[in-house]
């Protein structure tokens, strides 16, 4: 039985790539990418990895770095040594002390903006409603 996507990517450790790239498969990076992914699978950015740009993907595992724009239907997993700056939007969201996430995030299906947050970031004025976009 084959998996829907393919076969895994990989940009291995001492790799750097300028461009964009767009596949069905699971793509993990441990090098260097400055430009776009686009994946209807996982993206896992290796210890060592970086990536400057925007992606797109289903499910994410963080280990290294990551500055731009982030779109993860689903899953984001930031592990200890996870660093993010930028702007991230999610459905759900995993952070292990330790990680530096220093992005503005929105959290809820596609589109729909956050509601019924438990957490409190601080950043509402006091005794304003919440608008929807």
């Amino acid at each position: 039985m084959t998996e829907l996507g393919g076969q895994p990517n990989r940009i291995e450790k001492n790799t750097k790539i300028k461009g964009d790239i767009v596949s069905e498969a699971d793509f993990r990076i441990d090098g260097k990418l400055d430009g776009n992914v686009k994946t209807s699978g996982k993206v896992v950015i290796g210890k060592d990895g970086y990536i400057n740009g925007k992606v797109e993907c289903v499910n994410a595992d963080i280990e290294g770095k990551f500055k731009g724009e982030l779109l993860v239907s689903q899953l984001l997993s930031l592990k200890a040594s996870a660093i993010i700056e930028g702007t991230v939007s999610v459905s759900k969201l995993a952070v292990e002390p330790g990680a530096t996430f220093n992005a503005a995030c929105t959290m809820g299906g596609s589109g729909s903006g956050v509601s019924n947050s438990s957490m409190s970031s601080g950043f509402k004025k006091p005794n304003e409603p919440a608008k929807a976009s």
